[in-house]
C-alpha cells in the first residue's frame, strides 16, 4: 500500500465521487437520497483492492479500510502500487472523502466492536450523525446499509424477527416459502450488519426480543418446529448497530439485560468551529444544488449561523459569556437546514432581501420548536453576545443586532 500527495498531477483520484447517475433509480426516476454503498461505490471498490490485510468473517473491507472509508484519507491520494492487479473500473489512485466529522478513535472503537460481532449502540443528542455513521459502517462492512428497522412505539416483535405471507400461509400452511424475514433475520442469515434506528422508541417487550437474539445468535420459528428451518442461526459476520436519542421524550428505558448486549458509544456534537462550518457549508450547498440552484450564502453569514448555534447549544459563547440554553437541541443538522433555507431564499428571491437579514427569523423558528418560551432565551442571547460583538466593531454582528426587533412577539 502506498500513499502519495493529493497534489500529484498524475493522480487520477478525486475526493468528490461522480454522482451524475447515482441518484437515478432503475426506472429512471431521480432519488433525493442515495445509499452510501451506491454513492461511494468507487471508494469501496478501491479500498477492497487497496488493503489486502486480514478481514473478519464476511467483511468486504479490512477494519483499517473501514475507518479510512468513514474518516477519509486526509486529502492524500492512496495508491494501489505499480505491481498491484487493478480490478476493472477501479482507479489506481484515489483520494478517499471524509464523511464523518468526529473523533477517529470513536470510529475505531465502533469498528472493533463490529469485528468482535458484538452489538453496537450509538447514543447522543439529535442531529449528531448517529444514523449516518451507522449507515457508513454497515455499507463498508457488508456492502449494504438497507437492512434497517425504524424503531417507533408501533414497532412489533415481528418486525425484528419475521412475519408471514398470509396468502401462502393459508394456502400451504407454515413453510419456509411463506415466512417473511425481517431485516434483522436477513442480516443474520447473510452474515451482514443489521441496523435498528431509535431502539429506545420501541416498547420494552419489543426491545427484549433483541436480548436472546444477541445472546444466542439465533431466532426460533416455532411454527416450523420439526423442520430444518425451525431455527435460524446467525452466520459469521452478523452484527447489529442500534441508535438511541436519549434526549427525546417518550422513550422506553432499556433493560439492564439488553444494555449488557451492547457496547455503548456516545456521538457528540462537533467540537471545532471551522470543521462544523465547513460541514454546514458543504451539506447546505449540496441541498441547494439538488434543487438546481446556485448556493450564494457567503462565509460570514455561515460563520455567524454556526457560532450562534454553538453558543446556544453549549450555554457559553466562544468569548466565555454565559448564554441561557434553549430547551430545543441546537444540532448541526438543524444548522444545515437553516443554511439550506438561506441558500434557497438567495437563489429564488435574489435581491429581495439581504440573506443575513433572514437569519434571526430562522433561528427563532428553531428555538421555538419545543417551547415557545425559548423565544425569550433567544432575545437574551441577542441582548448579550450579539450586542457585545456588535459593540466590538463586527459588521456582521452589528447587522444582526439591528435586527433585534424581528425577535419580538
Amino acid at each position: 500500500m502506498t500513499t502519495v500527495s493529493a497534489t500529484d498531477t498524475s493522480a487520477s483520484g478525486t475526493s468528490v465521487p461522480d454522482t451524475s447517475d447515482s441518484g437515478t433509480t432503475a426506472s429512471g426516476a431521480h432519488r433525493q437520497i442515495v445509499p452510501p454503498e451506491e454513492l461511494y461505490a468507487a471508494e469501496l471498490a478501491f479500498l477492497a483492492a487497496y488493503d489486502d490485510g486480514p478481514r473478519p468473517p464476511a467483511w468486504r473491507l479490512t477494519p483499517r479500510a473501514v475507518v479510512t472509508f468513514v474518516m477519509g484519507s486526509a486529502g492524500q491520494a492512496l495508491s494501489l502500487g505499480d505491481g498491484a492487479e487493478v480490478p476493472d473500473g477501479v482507479p489506481r489512485r484515489l483520494v478517499i472523502q471524509g464523511k464523518f466529522v468526529g473523533d477517529r478513535a470513536l470510529v475505531e472503537r465502533c469498528v472493533v466492536t463490529l469485528a468482535g460481532e458484538r452489538g453496537l449502540l450509538l447514543v447522543g443528542e439529535p442531529g449528531t450523525a448517529k444514523s449516518m455513521l451507522s449507515e457508513l459502517l454497515s455499507a463498508a462492512v457488508c456492502g449494504t446499509s438497507g437492512l434497517v428497522v425504524q424503531g417507533t412505539a408501533g414497532t412489533t416483535e415481528d418486525q425484528l424477527k419475521y412475519g408471514w405471507n398470509y396468502a401462502l400461509l393459508l394456502a400451504q400452511g407454515p413453510s419456509r416459502q411463506a415466512l417473511v424475514p425481517s431485516p434483522v433475520l436477513t442480516a443474520m442469515t447473510r452474515g451482514a450488519v443489521a441496523r435498528v434506528e431509535e431502539v429506545t422508541r420501541c416498547l420494552p417487550e419489543v426491545q427484549d426480543s433483541l436480548v436472546s437474539l444477541l445472546s444466542e445468535r439465533r431466532i426460533a420459528v416455532p411454527e416450523l418446529a420439526g423442520t430444518a428451518d425451525a431455527l435460524a442461526h446467525a452466520a459469521p459476520g452478523f452484527s447489529l448497530i442500534a441508535t438511541a436519542n436519549l434526549r427525546d421524550r417518550g422513550v422506553s428505558e432499556m433493560s439492564a439485560a439488553l444494555k449488557r448486549r451492547f457496547n455503548f458509544e456516545t456521538v457528540g456534537p462537533i467540537t471545532d468551529l471551522d470543521a462544523e462550518t465547513a460541514l454546514v457549508r458543504s451539506q447546505a450547498r449540496a441541498s441547494v444544488e439538488r434543487a438546481k440552484a446556485e448556493f450564494r450564502v457567503d462565509d460570514a453569514v455561515l460563520e455567524a449561523l454556526v457560532t450562534a448555534f454553538r453558543d446556544l447549544r453549549e450555554g457559553r459563547s466562544a468569548e466565555g459569556w454565559e448564554v441561557e440554553r434553549p430547551s430545543t437541541v441546537m444540532s448541526t443538522a438543524e444548522a444545515v437546514s437553516v443554511a439550506g433555507a438561506l441558500g434557497l431564499a438567495a437563489a429564488y428571491f435574489p435581491g429581495d432581501r439581504d440573506v443575513l437579514g433572514l437569519l434571526p427569523g430562522h433561528l427563532l423558528g428553531v428555538v421555538r420548536k419545543d417551547d415557545p418560551a425559548d423565544a425569550a432565551r433567544l432575545r437574551g442571547y441577542w441582548d448579550g453576545p450579539v450586542r457585545r460583538r456588535a459593540e466590538q466593531g463586527s459588521a456582521t454582528w452589528r447587522t444582526l443586532w439591528d435586527l433585534r426587533t424581528v425577535l419580538e412577539d
